[in-house]
């Protein structure tokens, strides 16, 4: 289905079947790429919050209906303005976006504010910092990654749907209705691969598991071609060590919430990353978590309190956190309630929402 944005006097974005009309639309949000990403799915769950209270669609493939969109035979549209007068915001994410923008801008007169959400964890190439700079304005996905930045930029840290992300309300969400062995559950989600160090949370649980025999750990996640052999590889070292039953690899599942919120305890033990939603996931649906620093997770997690947190890379460390989680799971069950606490004050969507609306609004005001 397609769909058309109007606007009305309360300044509510309503969202019905037909193509957006481009008049009221005064936000481009460009996803163009054609695989899931962290940055999809942050487009995914950001912009229908938006479209609440303001006319963006989303431009690129990818993407479900649900969202409003424009389409390729539109782009004209983007030669001149809004009914609003204003110039559009065209708020990029990768560097494909941005060139994108510039493009429109330069080339073709469009009359665009080039926006750029940056979350990496590491220095940009020269040609990254060159797009960079010809930006209008940045945002950083939290303080580390505005670290890497030599432009001025605000800190926007992303949110979650407390709607989707929830904690246990019935029967379905209770680990015992996966029919899997254990009283309880640990997990780790994501795509199989060495930078989410899927193979440090495997090694700590072939070593944790023997001794604590009411646990169970599930892996989640897709397996691209390039890992496929990372990923027979941890199956076959689980498997040595008689684990098979215990540590259970159940590929792509069709809903993950479901998982979020049947675990005792989740990790998050990636390597490197770019924000990493997980940990945040996993806190909305009452859940206590153990990560790495990578990304933003140090800014998620209160160490003591929500859950802990482990230098990227150290297993051992890893191992060590979980545990006193493993041995005692009345501390993560504690924790998995200040967890939902600390997420629903400091990491709803609509917060995320407000955030991105205030550059907007200073673009739009010439500040």
């Amino acid at each position: 289905m397609d769909i058309v944005a109007s606007s009305h006097q309360s300044g509510k974005l309503e969202v019905s079947s037909g193509t957006v009309e481009m008049s009221r639309i005064e936000v481009i949000a460009p996803n163009l790429k054609f695989r899931l990403s962290g940055v999809t799915s942050t487009i995914v769950q950001l912009v229908p919050v938006q479209a609440r209270t303001l006319g963006i669609a989303t431009l690129g493939p990818g993407l479900p209906d649900s969202l409003p969109k424009m389409r390729w035979w539109q782009l004209p549209a983007l030669l001149k303005r809004p009914a609003s007068g204003r110039k559009r915001v065209w708020h990029a994410r990768r560097n494909t976006e941005m060139v994108a923008g510039l493009v429109a801008r330069s080339l073709f007169r469009a009359p665009l504010h080039l926006l750029f959400t940056s979350a990496a964890q590491r220095d940009h190439r020269p040609f990254t910092k060159w797009l960079v700079r010809r930006m209008d304005a940045v945002i950083a996905t939290s303080a580390r990654s505005g670290s890497y930045l030599d432009v001025p930029h605000e800190v926007v840290m992303h949110g979650v749907d407390l709607d989707r992300f929830h904690p246990p309300r019935g029967r379905e969400d209770e680990f015992s209705a996966s029919g899997l062995p254990g009283r309880f559950a640990v997990g780790c989600f994501g795509r199989i691969r060495e930078q989410k160090g899927t193979d440090l949370f495997v090694d700590s649980m072939i070593e944790l598991l023997p001794r604590f025999p009411q646990w169970a750990a599930i892996i989640t996640g897709r397996v691209t071609a390039e890992n496929r052999d990372f990923a027979d590889m941890l199956k076959q070292k689980v498997a040595a060590v008689g684990l098979s039953e215990r540590i259970v690899f159940l590929g792509e599942v069709p809903d993950v919430k479901v998982w979020f919120r049947r675990m005792t305890l989740y990790v998050a033990p990636s390597r490197n990353e770019g924000f990493g939603l997980t940990p945040l996931e996993a806190m909305a649906s009452q859940t206590a978590v153990v990560a790495s620093d990578a990304g933003a997770y140090a800014e998620m997690v209160v160490p003591g309190e929500t859950g802990a947190v482990v230098p990227a890379g150290d297993g051992r460390a890893l191992t060590a956190a979980l545990q006193p989680y493993l041995a005692d799971p009345a501390l993560a069950e504690r924790q998995a309630l200040k967890a939902l606490e600390h997420v629903r004050r400091n990491f709803p969507l609509a917060r995320e929402a407000d955030g991105v609306r205030r550059v907007y609004d200073r673009l739009w005001n010439g500040q």
